[in-house]
């Protein structure tokens, strides 16, 4: 496949990461949440107030403060390792790779001089003796009580060589496990300045958390029901009636309801810090303001998103890290698993317009993949690339997976735009490798790479060994590695060719019965071949970017113009179909339709083999008005509405609720490997007899089961109805159990439901006859029930 070879002057904009350049407008103020500290276990402390803002967007200029030196400090060489800001020895040992650095100094700033932009005290390091190879060291003991800091690096600023040095910038630490400034999402600094100097804080001896014995879960993946969400979207509306709403602790107080729903894996999408302000500026449009709501834009990596915490910069940010801990805690104990969502191809610091905040001011050749004269490749579409096969960027980036699992407890990671980091670096040349040229050696920056160290690091990583890997294997340079990406046995794919044949398939498109066949199997013809099994592939037919379930079978074409760019953004090929009529408001045969289409989609989703995934709100039927790009809304469009989930139409959470129980109770609907005809039998209209036709609209199946015993599952994606015969088990007979063409709650006849006996004796003449007439545009489950139980 053909790789992008050119770099880019200026940051490209498409559907998935998109970004601008921030203005300075203001936004409504909000009230700050109350955290529910005893809950947490956590102490008060008191919270910095509103930061004094500078201007530009970059690591602002910060004098230092010409005040006495509050602190003293005892300062010693330190240690090369471990990177970042470590407690040992009763002081604190801070260390920074700068390979390019002439001189670096380590700032220290208290809260109140952080307001000011001011350093309280600068330490320069001795290159002789706070040096080791390309790392800055130095120990420090004395009081580091609600101290922050950042470093000044020294060097060349030489674009066209690669070097961004700029002493008179405060850089973060790209270790540090906290990064501060803003407290409140959405809240500018004073004077409209949406990038206010950050900086970075000191860990300390009082740093505690109360795990309780909490250990990991270690699903097989085979049995993982995955929900993809959104921690401020998913309580931010009012009818989430949440104490904390917006929040990690407002997250934890609705667990309850993804228990309910059968979700065993939460996958959250980014949690590191990032600047939510990135692009902020008015929306004419809605009236309010464009951020950057999904998060995928990183400024730190350690740090978790600090402005998803009720405690905000509170505690130095301490008490949001235990925010997040608590989170997975309180999952842990309802047997939820939690994966991020990380995004290691690129970060917030774009192409060379952008800001300098921590990479670029520590080593900009070093972090990004540059072309020969400075330029930057733009694999990922956001300005930037992250030179992840890079030896020092591969070891940055176990490190950080490896604290997000020891420390934060977190089950595994979805990798954002994977594929970039299976890509050659900017070092990654014969000459580099070998020592010499060799002869017919085409390698270049960017190269896709047969074995990547950092996937062969991260794969045999003995600390990462059981994590869940999940790799998005597509980027915005023409990558496309499904089915192809390196799995060492261990990694899952996000399968969006899944996504696109059960789209096509189910609205009824002509040539697509063999491929929705291979998506019922777990898809073995992306994985089988390359030793791969059904869990390797994420089923998912809805996720953040695209349409939402309902929005797919309401809308035939996207509905951008919220966005402010007059519809241009977003994918335009969606495989939806409206059932007739665009928009919300039509007609009741047309809306009967349409639910009958969701529990369409959601049946085939819970029947494949192979791990489901659902987007956050498809279970009670989320719109976001026809936007299939909604990264910049932090409003309704976004927003989990808990008051549309109480309504009647909640009947589909209903159905949900049910499909997902009966996944979970069959032991053929989770298998570890493709089935086989011994466990699986295709049907057509008569049994034993599939078509395969390109004209085929109807595709069905029999599984044996160990505890139902034997399921039989149609799918008949045809504008007309359909007689079909059902195989012949003498002594057993076929009981309804799923029809999409029925109403609620006759669309799932669960035990215990008032008039269930009635219901299936309407269907006891077809039965008895081996016969079953199915609707069009539906789906039906059958088990097998022995004839004196019938």
């Amino acid at each position: 496949m053909e790789h992008l070879t050119t770099w880019s002057s200026a940051p490209r904009l498409h559907s998935h990461h998109h970004r601008l350049f921030a203005s300075n407008a203001r936004l409504r103020s909000r009230s700050p949440n109350r955290l529910n500290w005893r809950m947490l276990g956590l102490r008060r402390g008191g919270a910095p107030s509103a930061v004094k803002a500078s201007d530009g967007g970059a690591a602002v200029d910060t004098a230092v403060a010409e005040r006495p030196k509050l602190r003293r400090f005892q300062v010693s060489e330190g240690h090369p390792t471990p990177f970042g800001a470590t407690l040992r020895d009763g002081g604190v040992n801070f260390a920074v790779y700068a390979g390019n650095a002439v001189s670096a100094t380590l700032c220290l700033i208290t809260l109140a001089d952080l307001e000011q932009d001011k350093v309280t005290e600068q330490i320069p390091l001795d290159p002789v003796n706070n040096k080791t190879g390309n790392v800055w060291h130095v120990f420090l003991t004395g009081d580091v009580k609600d101290i922050l800091y950042g470093y000044k690096f020294d060097g060349k600023f030489s674009p066209q060589e690669g070097h961004y040095y700029d002493s008179s910038k405060i850089v973060l630490d790209p270790y540090a496990k906290a990064v501060i400034r803003r407290g409140e999402f959405g809240s500018l600094g004073p004077d409209g300045n949406c990038w206010p100097q950050m900086a970075c804080t000191v860990p300390s001896f009082d740093d505690k958390f109360n795990w309780e014995g909490d250990l990991p879960l270690k699903y097989p993946q085979k049995d993982l029901i995955i929900y993809e969400m959104h921690v401020r979207g998913f309580t931010r509306h009012e009818s989430s009636m949440t104490e904390l709403p917006g929040t990690y602790c407002g997250l934890v107080e609705k667990l309850d309801h993804l228990k309910e729903l059968g979700i065993n894996c939460i996958e959250l999408m980014p949690c590191h810090e990032f600047n939510e302000l990135e692009y902020f500026g008015y929306n004419s449009v809605l009236g309010d303001y464009k951020v950057n709501f999904w998060g995928y834009s990183t400024v730190s990596y350690f740090s978790p998103m600090i402005r998803y915490s009720s405690a905000g910069t509170r505690n130095c940010g301490r008490d949001a890290i235990n925010e997040v801990k608590f989170l997975v805690k309180e999952a842990h104990r309802r047997g939820i698993e939690v994966i991020m969502d990380v995004v290691f191809n690129h970060t917030a610091e774009g192409n060379e317009n952008g800001p300098i905040l921590s990479f670029r001011g520590a080593d900009n050749s070093v972090y990004y993949m540059l072309a020969p004269k400075g330029e930057f490749y733009n694999y990922s579409g956001c300005g930037n690339t992250f030179n992840c096969n890079h030896p020092v960027v591969r070891q940055f980036i176990v490190d950080c997976l490896r604290y997000w699992v020891t420390e934060m407890h977190v089950d595994g990671f979805r990798f954002d735009l994977a594929s970039i980091m299976t890509r050659g670096t900017s070092l990654w040349d014969s000459t580099n490798v070998y020592g010499s040229l060799i002869e017919g050696d085409l390698l270049t920056t960017g190269t896709p790479l047969a074995s990547p160290p950092l996937i062969d690091m991260i794969s045999n990583d003995p600390i990462l060994h059981g994590v869940k890997l999940i790799a998005e294997a597509w980027d915005a340079g023409g990558l496309y590695q499904l089915g192809m990406f390196p799995h060492w046995g261990i990694w899952s794919e996000w399968n969006g060719k899944y996504r696109d044949t059960v789209r096509q398939f189910i609205k009824g498109t002509d040539g697509f019965s063999g491929a929705l066949a291979e998506c019922l199997c777990g898809s073995p013809n992306l994985y089988q071949e390359g030793g791969g099994r059904p869990w390797n592939s994420i089923n998912f037919i809805c996720a953040h970017d695209g349409f939402t379930l309902a929005d797919l079978v309401t809308y035939n074409n996207k509905h951008n113009l919220a966005n402010g760019e007059d519809n241009n953004d977003g994918e335009n090929h969606n495989n939806s179909w409206n059932c007739g009529q665009e928009g919300e408001f039509t007609s009741i045969s047309v809306k009967k339709l349409r639910k009958r289409q969701m529990r369409n989609f959601f049946v085939c989703l819970m029947v494949s083999q192979g791990v489901p995934m659902i987007y956050m709100g498809d279970e009670y039927g989320h719109t976001k008005g026809g936007n299939n790009n909604t990264y910049c809304h932090d409003n309704y469009i976004n927003y989990f509405r808990w008051d549309k989930k109480e309504e009647s139409s909640s009947d589909f959470f209903r159905f949900c609720c049910l499909m997902t129980k009966f996944r979970q109770e069959c032991e053929s609907l989770g298998l570890n490997d493709f089935p086989t005809a011994e466990r699986l039998q295709w049907h057509g209209l008569s049994p034993g007899q599939p078509d395969w036709s390109k004209t085929s609209r109807f595709v069905a199946f029999t599984l044996v089961d160990s505890v139902k015993r034997e399921i039989y599952i149609a799918f008949n994606a045809s504008h007309l109805p359909v007689n079909i015969s059902l195989p012949e088990r003498p002594g057993y007979r076929w009981e309804p159990l799923v029809d999409t063409s029925k109403s609620s709650p006759f669309d799932f006849l669960s035990s215990g439901l008032p008039q269930r006996d009635i219901a299936v004796k309407q269907y006891a003449h077809f039965l008895d006859a081996n016969l079953y007439p199915m609707l069009s545009y539906s789906s039906i489950i059958l088990l097998l029930a022995p004839v004196e139980d019938a």
